[in-house]
């Protein structure tokens, strides 16, 4: 935990940009019936039937210093897709960066070894050597500030039905745009100070040994 934390601390560095990375499932859904359009004092309404259209994928990156993100919307979420993701990161969003620390949870198609099984091995290790993986602890992937940004997105973005892969792509571009522009940051305020506080049952109690040099002498 406290690795995380300390990053978080850090300031920005455009060498060693710091960022978080998340991925979520999207149900897709539509209509089954046309909504009444909105009348004066009624707002427009919808069935409460819907029809399941399938699911899709978000894959999302955000650098909390910068007010940056990008969201990649994929049918799948597979260890192949998620070394494609690495690749994009690498070469096409920080190709100037020295190496990026990379904050993800424990899933277990986030690791290097998806880039070995994906790509051939010099180029699996040419992208990990650009990468400096900090992974969150056992249940505590709320440390990760992707998770805030996913939260962002289905409050703003994704509390209507989207019948289709096409309209959810156009939907969050057109949110992905807008934050961007803004540089809508996010201001972590939980730090290692507070953490040793509030979270000190987590923390391994150290007992002070008993003096047994006097003990002896008596």
């Amino acid at each position: 935990m406290e690795d995380i934390l300390d990053l978080y601390a850090e300031p920005d560095d455009p060498r060693w940009p710091q960022v978080c990375f998340d991925e979520s499932p999207v149900q897709l859904t539509s209509e089954t019936r046309r909504p009444l359009p909105p009348r004066p004092g009624q707002p427009e309404r919808y069935d409460c039937e819907y029809k399941r259209e399938g699911t899709a994928n978000l894959f999302l990156f955000v650098h909390p210093l910068q007010g940056w993100r990008q969201v990649n919307v994929t049918k799948r979420r597979t260890t192949q897709d998620f070394a494609q993701q690495m690749r994009l990161l690498v070469d096409g969003y920080f190709p100037m960066a020295e190496r990026i620390r990379l904050v993800v949870d424990n899933l277990n198609t986030h690791t290097p070894a998806s880039l070995y099984e994906t790509f051939s091995p010099a180029e699996a290790r040419r992208i990990t050597r650009k990468l400096e993986f900090h992974y969150t602890p056992k249940h505590g992937s709320w440390l990760n500030m992707a998770e805030c940004e996913l939260a962002v997105l289905a409050t703003q973005c994704l509390d209507r039905r989207i019948p289709d892969i096409g309209t959810l792509r156009a939907e969050i571009a057109a949110w992905q745009l807008q934050r961007n522009q803004q540089q809508a940051k996010i201001h972590w305020q939980f730090g290692t100070d507070v953490a040793r506080g509030k979270l000190k049952r987590l923390y391994p109690s150290v007992e002070q040994p008993e003096d047994t040099q006097g003990a002896e002498a008596s």
